[in-house]
This record gives structure tokens, C-alpha cells and sequence, in this order.
């Protein structure tokens, strides 16, 4: 007698599972996505390295490109089947040239790193070499963790671990890269690389100046554009390819496509001797055997056909017009929150984001952090100058890329503004009668009655807010 299940959906190998829908296949992991969707649509996203991508992005994230693996470089592939993949590839790098207005004569770009993380590692390790001497923006100042960070008793990122770094910083007085400082202490300390980078700075960055302090030491220049490279691609920024030898970037902040990453490299000449003789860039290949085989196996070729298509996007007329208005949106965030009595780091914006320090306010980013996510606002604290601990910051950073997206203009973050004082406001009122510790904090706001009721009511003010304004991509699985 025939015990064997039968065949169903009208397979009878059990590969039945293949072709259904996550809904049915897994509906503990459907309910979840459903969940963040829905958080989503029905918050406001003022993280500065988050957007919403496309549904053509999306599409490519989910297509068969996914199941090919592809070791090496375009034409030298370690895996046979790999001729869409080199088209796709070589297609993405055109486009990555062109968003930029670089010659490919002139310029080379990386296209495989996963994220902007991994590619800073990746130039690390080709040009800078073991326990090599580099230069970024202090974490607390606005740096970012892949430039290098370290406190007095431990290396903190893998950057310090493995290279030598010596962090510049800002005047606090101004909120400013204290550029003379800069150049005083790379006249030292000889860096092999000064990283021109941010992760909460609001204001451009004199990549001239970086030059020229590099210049002084035959230091390369990188700029790590991954906050702004969408605002560099429209224009609304200045650009930093006439003054860098590499530069690096995500692609899911204001280029509003999928999480990677990608390198630019200098080709020709890098410089002329006094005797007139040419010293040319050698970077490339460096750089390529950095990624592979020195730091990763096979790309992440759906990603990396995502990232063509937001390119494809970066090109149309109109995303210079939504760059326009992610600047428009950030200044009237900023002067709006400084009418209402708050202290912007540097007094403005020039860009996407900006900072707020919540000292003169008498609280600090983890408690006002905690009720603008309670109230359906998604922001993050962060250090601000002056601060001893990543751990205990005192501001805020707010960015205007995602909700720009969803088609919000200055007078809607006017509104915004509004949500956030009002959020602002109920964290000085939770914090009275309240003990010091953020535990005391979290379990006040977890478990007292009437500060559930002002936050839920506060709460549906933003949700019904939220809701009258499209999400991009895919509907709803």
C-alpha cells in the first residue's frame, strides 16, 4: 500500500513550498513585514540616513539576480553564466559615471561593496595599508564609526583597530570643522588619508581646503559622500570629485536606492614633479582586489540592479527638484524648531539634516528619542560637540529625505515642527517627579495612566497626519 502524501499543488517531489506566497508559506514572518509597513505609512521617518525607494528598486531587490553568484570583475568571473550579470554590472558603472558627470577616462567606480561601511574598509585596506596613519571627523563631532573612533580606554571601531587614527574636530563655539586645527595637527601626525565625511554635520564641507591640507602631506583626500550624494548628484551641493582621489558612498540615503555602496577612483595623472615629471594615479586595481578577494566573496547583484535603476532615477529631471525641496524642507525644520526656542548645532542647515542640542532644554536624545518613537516619530539621538559619551548624547538628528519622498512641503514640516515640540515638551513633562535614570524613564512612560493617554492622543495627531501623504514602492504584501 502507497503511503506517500500526496502531490500538492501538483508537485509530488515536496518542492510545493517554492512557489507560494509568503502569506501562506510564512505568515509569522508576512505579519511582521505587514507590521513595519504599516509603522511606516503611519509615522513620520525623520532619520537622516533613512528614505523610501522606489517600486522599481524594489523589483529589482526581488528579481532572479538575487541566485547568481559572481566573483571577480566584469569579464573575469570566477562562476561560468555570468554574461547578464556583466551587462548588468557594466550598465550600473555607466550610470554611476554619468549621475556624477564624471569621464571614464578620469574616473573608475566600484560598484560591488555592500554598504558605505564596507567600502571605507575597502579603501583602508588598499591604500592605507596595516597600522597606516588616517584623519575624519570626530564620532561625537558628526564623524562617522568607519572613520575611525576611539575612546581613552578602548578602539571602538575597526577603523582605529587596524589603522592608526587621529580624529579633527570642531569649534564648538560655532558648530564648525575647525579647519586650522585640522591642518596644524596633519602637519604632525603625516596621515596617509584624510577622510572628508559626515554622519551629523549640517553644513558643506570645504573639500578645497581638505585638498590642500592633504596636499601638504601627500596625503590622499576620501570623501565619504553617503549622507549627501544624492544632493551632490542634483547639484544642490558642492561636488567633491574636482578635489578628492577617492570617493565613497551609500545609495539608500538621499539617493533614495537600496542598501550598497560604491567607490570612486582617481585615473591619469595625480600629479606633476618640479622636474615636470608625471606621477600617475595606480588606485584602481588596488582598490578592486580590495573588495575582491581582499574583503568580500560574490556581490550582491540584486542590489547592485537596484542600484542602476535608482541611478537611472537620479538622471530624470525631476530629482533635482525633489533634492531642491529635501533642502527647502531641512531649512524650514531648522528655522521653525529655532523660533520655537531650540539650539541648532553650526545655527542652521545646508543640506538634509541637522542637529539639535537638547542641553538648554534640560533633557537629553534618549529620553526625547523614546516619546517621538512612542508618538509615531522616528528620529535618533546624537552626540552633539562638547559631549563625553556616544552613549548618553544630548541631541537629536532630524532629516528630511524620507518624508520629502512622500511629497511633504516647508509647510508641512512646519506641522512636523510642531509634533516635535509638542513631543519635546511631554518628555520635560514625564521627566518631573521622575528619577534621574533613563530605566525610572522608560517604566513612567510604560506604566503611569495618564502619561499613556497624552501620548496615545498625541500619537493618533500624527498617524492621521501621516496618512494623508502616499508611500512609495510596492503595496502591501
Amino acid at each position: 500500500m502507497d503511503t506517500s502524501p500526496a502531490p500538492v499543488n501538483g508537485h509530488s517531489d515536496g518542492s510545493w513550498h517554492m512557489t507560494q506566497d509568503i502569506s501562506v508559506l510564512d505568515p509569522d514572518m508576512h505579519r511582521i513585514i505587514r507590521s513595519e509597513h504599516e509603522r511606516q505609512r503611519k509615522g513620520l521617518e525623520l532619520i537622516a540616513s533613512e528614505n523610501f525607494t522606489s517600486k522599481g528598486v524594489l523589483q529589482a531587490l526581488g528579481s532572479c539576480l538575487n541566485n547568481k553568484y559572481s566573483e571577480g570583475q566584469i569579464g573575469q568571473r570566477y562562476y561560468g553564466g555570468n554574461e547578464f550579470i556583466d551587462q548588468m554590472e557594466a550598465l550600473t558603472q555607466k550610470r554611476a559615471l554619468e549621475v556624477y558627470g564624471l569621464s571614464p577616462e578620469e574616473w573608475g567606480v566600484n560598484v560591488q561593496p555592500l554598504s558605505g561601511s564596507p567600502a571605507n574598509f575597502a579603501v583602508y585596506t588598499a591604500l592605507v595599508e596595516p597600522h597606516g596613519r588616517i584623519m575624519g571627523l570626530d564620532l561625537p563631532d558628526g564623524g562617522h564609526l568607519s572613520h575611525g573612533f576611539m575612546t581613552p580606554s578602548k578602539k571602538i571601531s575597526a577603523t582605529s583597530i587596524f589603522f592608526e587614527s587621529m580624529p579633527y574636530r570642531l569649534d564648538q563655539s560655532t558648530g564648525l570643522i575647525d579647519y586650522d586645527m585640522l591642518e596644524q595637527n596633519a602637519l604632525l601626525f603625516k596621515p596617509k588619508m584624510i577622510i572628508a565625511g559626515i554622519s551629523c554635520y549640517s553644513r558643506n564641507l570645504d573639500y578645497a581646503r581638505f585638498r590642500k591640507i592633504a596636499d601638504a602631506t601627500n596625503a590622499y583626500v576620501l570623501a565619504d559622500m553617503a549622507h549627501i550624494s544624492g544632493l551632490v548628484a542634483a547639484g544642490v551641493v558642492p561636488s567633491p570629485f574636482p578635489h578628492c582621489d577617492i570617493v565613497t558612498t551609500t545609495t539608500h540615503k538621499t539617493l533614495r536606492g537600496p542598501r550598497s555602496g560604491l567607490i570612486f577612483y582617481r585615473k591619469g595623472v595625480r600629479k606633476v614633479t618640479a622636474k615636470g615629471e608625471k606621477v600617475m594615479y595606480d588606485i584602481g586595481k588596488k582598490i578592486n582586489e580590495a573588495v575582491f578577494p581582499g574583503l568580500q566573496g560574490g556581490p550582491h547583484n540584486h542590489a547592485i540592479a537596484g542600484v542602476g535603476v535608482a541611478l537611472k532615477q537620479a538622471l530624470m529631471p525631476e530629482f533635482k527638484d525633489y533634492q531642491q525641496q529635501v533642502v527647502k524642507n531641512a531649512q524650514t525644520l531648522s528655522s521653525t524648531l529655532q523660533a520655537r526656542g531650540y539650539t541648532i548645532v553650526s545655527g542652521g542647515t545646508d543640506n538634509h539634516l541637522l542637529l539639535v542640542d537638547l542641553r538648554p532644554n534640560k533633557t537629553n536624545g534618549a529620553r526625547a528619542e523614546k516619546i517621538l518613537e512612542e508618538i509615531g516619530i522616528a528620529v535618533n539621538k546624537n552626540t552633539c560637540p562638547g559631549d563625553k559619551s556616544a552613549l548618553n548624547p544630548s541631541g537629536l538628528r532630524f532629516g528630511t529625505p524620507a518624508l520629502t519622498t512622500r511629497g511633504l512641503k516647508e509647510a508641512d514640516f512646519e506641522k512636523v515642527a510642531d509634533f516635535i515640540d509638542r513631543g519635546v515638551k511631554l518628555t520635560l513633562e514625564i521627566m518631573e517627579g521622575c528619577g534621574t535614570t533613563l530605566k525610572e524613564f522608560k517604566a513612567k512612560v510604560a506604566e503611569d495612566k495618564d502619561v499613556r493617554a497624552k501620548i496615545d492622543a498625541l500619537q493618533g495627531e500624527v498617524e492621521a497626519f501621516a496618512l494623508s501623504f502616499p508611500m512609495p514602492g510596492l503595496e502591501e504584501l
